[in-house]
């Protein structure tokens, strides 16, 4: 082999888009590069220039124009000839998709035309985004059968966690059990405590008051209106809720913040690119409050992990499937009033607490820097087995 391997990795949304699946990508990207060329296939934002030479490994991109209501543009690949002549250019030896859609499907196109072998990572559950937008069990499970056919032809599919894998295998009908490859955080702990806290209490002039904390897009797939009506039910208990980032349901979201008068328990923040800032976030968060139903197995918690800030979760959720409920983190049933008691039943027990802070440090707090080292050495098997 020689010396050093080229890595395509596609994605259909990159920064200055900022969710999980691009934050997985960067941080891949920015280890692998220490073992290896990588090239990073990514849709151009619409209508805005970007700057990717500070990155230190390849971005290519394509155009792409925005989709309705989303927060995402569409990528075009295909019409985009300096991009495929570009791609056509690069002697890539493995292509690793992060999606199955345009650009996912591109990079698997050049990996069976080229001979090489093509990872997927499944992020996401499909079904759900499918149903969303179509409102259609029909046409969701044509759509679904189509990216399963793509997965299924892959060398390697890999799953965020062990849940995500059971849905693909036993719900969408994949062939195998995928195998499991942890999602982690470059994020490390804080070594002044004190200042970080003192950094949010100033900027958002805190007191002696419990904070809740919310990170992510403010998008109600993320169940962010269910936290805001569980805060509803804890009306006379001293918080705060700082809400993280930006999406397109913020103003859905500040009315109903609104129409149940929370103005002055809940506060938006706004998107935090900073990452020492975001840290400090989670450092003074008393409990980081994730209900989606949605996520895969979401980066945020483990960020939480790794300044001991413990999550509650809402049961049968693909993303609480390494909790265990009262020891590394907390799980309620899905309703309203459920969720507000579990939150104080949380808080009015102490001891306990610090212990779920602990374990959800020692468990669920994953670097990355060891899970690329085990994806690099994992690239180069498959690379070997396909020759």
């Amino acid at each position: 082999m020689k010396e050093k391997i080229n890595i395509g990795l596609f994605i259909d949304a990159f920064f200055p888009m900022i969710d999980g699946v691009v934050m997985v990508v960067d941080n891949y990207a920015k280890r692998l590069s220490k073992y290896a060329n990588v090239y990073v296939f990514a849709p151009s934002p619409y209508n805005k220039k970007i700057d990717d030479s500070k990155r230190n490994y390849n971005v290519i991109r394509c155009q792409s124009i925005p989709v309705p209501f989303l927060d995402y543009s569409l990528p075009l690949p295909k019409i985009d000839h300096k991009f495929l002549k570009q791609l056509n250019s690069i002697k890539l030896d493995i292509v690793h998709i992060h999606s199955p859609a345009t650009l996912g499907r591109v990079g698997f196109k050049y990996a069976k035309k080229n001979g090489i072998p093509v990872i997927a990572t499944f992020h996401s559950q499909y079904y759900q985004d499918f149903m969303r937008t179509t409102k259609s069990k029909t046409i969701s499970k044509k759509l679904l059968k189509s990216i399963m056919k793509l997965y299924d032809e892959c060398d390697e599919c890999w799953a965020v966690n062990q849940e995500v894998g059971r849905i693909f295998h036993e719900e969408y009908g994949y062939k195998k059990m995928p195998i499991v490859k942890n999602n982690a955080t470059e994020m490390i702990p804080s070594s002044n405590i004190e200042k970080s806290i003192e950094r949010i209490n100033n900027l958002h002039n805190l007191k002696d008051e419990y904070v809740f904390l919310f990170v992510g897009r403010l998008n109600k797939l993320k169940n962010i209106l269910f936290i805001v009506d569980s805060l509803h039910e804890l009306k006379d208990l001293n918080y705060k809720m700082l809400f993280v980032g930006n999406g397109h349901d913020e103003e859905e979201l500040k009315e109903r913040i609104k129409q149940l008068k929370l103005e002055d328990k809940i506060i938006l923040c706004g998107r935090v690119t900073d990452r020492d800032l975001l840290r400090d976030y989670y450092v003074r968060a008393d409990l980081f409050l994730f209900p989606s139903m949605y996520d895969a197995s979401s980066i945020v918690q483990i960020e939480a992990a790794s300044q001991k800030t413990p999550g509650l979760f809402l049961e049968n959720s693909a993303t609480s499937c390494n909790i265990i409920n009262n020891h590394n983190g907390y799980i309620s049933k899905n309703n309203i009033k459920e969720y507000a008691n579990r939150i104080k039943e949380i808080l009015s027990n102490k001891e306990e607490y610090k212990k779920v802070c602990n374990n959800a440090f020692n468990e669920l707090y994953i670097n990355w820097d060891k899970e690329i080292e085990n994806v690099y050495k994992t690239y180069l098997e498959i690379i070997e087995r396909n020759k």
